[in-house]
């Protein structure tokens, strides 16, 4: 299959899951608001435990911002619901950017997120599923999070009573993640097995600690590997919040499993910490805390009162 390069162009209308999603007026800018909030908040939570992975978290924030407010079937007051979606965050470092989101999302009080990485928090540096609702796999432990989505993305289609209601699991990974071998035997299988309801999403940013991917261990060409995989490829940019909705959306009917790989920046919406691989785990000083939050917040601002440009200005990047 040729890759696909998302262009939404003018497509408002988005069909994801059983339910046709439309973009109404004000719910754009409404996400692009709410990812900026988190951004916020994961600065503050950093800042205030001295830990974190703040440029992951920057990375995939948009990613998730989509996902839990527009794609996933889920239900927060109801967080076992046996027809819901499942997403796994294989990624576990980017664990700030998934409780920040779990939390404006109702899972749980936004007051939890205070005791981020405190000891015998219920939010620790990895999500852990035997502390929060919402989490559906504890990760960490980077190339488990596909393996174990394709096997839940199985036993899901074989439960299911009628095929209309076969929950869909979503995984996201870091690019750099994927230089584990067992991605790629998770990608083999659900393939073999025709699993149209698995989704991967490779965070794209091209960094990982200490280096870029394409020096490490090479990827590119990353949509062929998918592809010969069997796997149906859509590339994206990974900030540009109608063509991740446009993504997801995509080949619903198809027999294959989805990858989305979402072209990212590392650090995203602070421009000292983009694409600089220093921060993948670095924690600000006073001084880069109140330049970052100075920085967020001139963007929400510009969001929230609707200022000429504001939407150019979320989706650009020197990278993408």
């Amino acid at each position: 299959m040729k890759t696909d390069k998302i262009n939404p162009a003018d497509n408002r209308k988005c069909d994801c899951g059983s339910n046709t999603l439309v973009l109404a007026a004000g719910e754009l800018q409404s996400l692009y608001a709410q990812s900026y909030r988190s951004r916020n908040i994961i600065l503050q939570m950093t800042c205030r435990a001295g830990k974190g992975h703040i440029g992951a978290d920057f990375s995939c924030i948009d990613i998730l911002t989509v996902l839990y407010f527009k794609v996933l079937r889920i239900r927060p007051d109801d967080p076992t619901w046996v027809e819901r979606d499942r997403f796994i965050l294989s990624k576990g470092h980017a664990a700030g950017a998934l409780y920040v989101t779990l939390a404006a999302r109702g899972f749980f009080p936004e007051s939890w997120l205070d005791s981020y990485q405190e000891l015998d928090s219920n939010l620790p540096g990895h999500p852990d599923r035997s502390r929060l609702s919402g989490i559906e796999h504890s990760t960490g432990s980077l190339g488990h999070g596909l393996p174990v989505g394709t096997g839940l993305a199985a036993g899901l289609r074989m439960k299911a009573e009628r095929e209309s209601a076969v929950p869909r699991v979503f995984v996201l990974l870091g690019d750099g993640e994927l230089q584990e071998g067992s991605n790629w035997e998770a990608a083999m299988l659900g393939s073999h097995l025709q699993l149209n309801n698995l989704i991967a999403i490779v965070d794209r940013n091209g960094l990982q600690q200490g280096n870029c991917t394409e020096s490490t261990v090479r990827l590119e060409n990353l949509s062929a590997k998918w592809e010969s995989f069997g796997w149906n490829v859509f590339r994206c940019n990974g900030h540009d919040m109608e063509q991740l909705i446009w993504a997801f959306s995509s080949d619903k009917e198809s027999d294959k499993p989805r990858v989305i790989i979402a072209e990212t920046v590392k650090g995203r919406g602070v421009s000292f910490m983009e694409n600089n691989p220093a921060w993948h785990h670095k924690v600000p000083s006073a001084e880069e805390q109140r330049l970052a939050q100075e920085e967020i917040m001139q963007t929400l601002t510009a969001i929230e009162g609707n200022e000429p440009g504001w939407q150019t200005f979320v989706q650009r990047s020197q990278r993408l």
